[in-house]
């Protein structure tokens, strides 16, 4: 059996180094229906705070509370699905506001088995925000940085990267997705890869809820 969501596709290569996650939201909704540049979500809608350096040690945001650097900047690092929910959130007030009557709402799904996400959302149409690794490479822990107010010591892990889930081939034993990375494309990854690379970056997902039907 094969499902195969339709996408828009974007590639960030160039213009968004760092802006996976980003990118991954903007064709997200496109899909949607929603109008919107990668550039106006970003600069609009994007909670992001600046990495610093003091006396030789990095300090930087908690990354599910704002995008630790720029999505423009290549030596940034990127966010985590708090990040997303709060973006898409401001996108969705926005457009309801201005009486587009969206009636959509963003969830943090980190931790939900694959295959539920698979049965809860891709099965019935609604694409999937993604955590994994940049081409399935092995992550690796590192750098560290301080966290601003808090002090706590925050580890990154290495090689993040957020894609679409748009899709399986359980033939081919496969998951299918929108990489915005490299030109990648709509492409399909090996399922038992994907779900270590995804169980490395701590599970992390974001789903949309549309209120006006049933994805939950």
């Amino acid at each position: 059996m094969k499902i195969l969501i339709e996408v828009p596709y974007i590639d960030q290569t160039g213009q968004w180094p760092t802006g996976c996650e980003s990118v991954s939201s903007v064709m997200l909704l496109h899909y949607l229906g929603c109008d919107i540049s990668v550039d106006d979500f970003i600069q609009r809608f994007l909670p992001a705070k600046p990495m610093t350096w003091n006396g030789g040690a990095l300090s930087g945001p908690d990354p599910d509370c704002h995008f630790a650097g720029s999505p423009y900047d290549p030596d940034s690092f990127g966010c985590y699905p708090g990040v997303i929910v709060s973006a898409l959130g401001k996108v969705f007030s926005d457009r309801d506001a201005a009486g587009g009557a969206f009636g959509y709402r963003a969830e943090d799904v980190t931790g939900m088995p694959v295959s539920q996400m698979v049965s809860l959302y891709i099965d019935r149409g609604m694409p999937v925000i993604f955590w994994a690794s940049i081409d399935l490479k092995p992550t690796y822990s590192g750098p560290e940085w301080t966290v601003y107010g808090s002090g706590e010591t925050f580890t990154w892990t290495s090689n993040e990267h957020c894609m679409l889930l748009v899709g399986y081939d359980t033939e081919a034993d496969t998951l299918i997705f929108n990489d915005p990375w490299n030109g990648n494309g709509v492409i399909a990854y090996d399922r038992e890869l994907v779900l270590r690379r995804h169980e490395e970056q701590g599970r992390r997902a974001v789903a949309v809820i549309c209120q006006r039907r049933n994805f939950s």
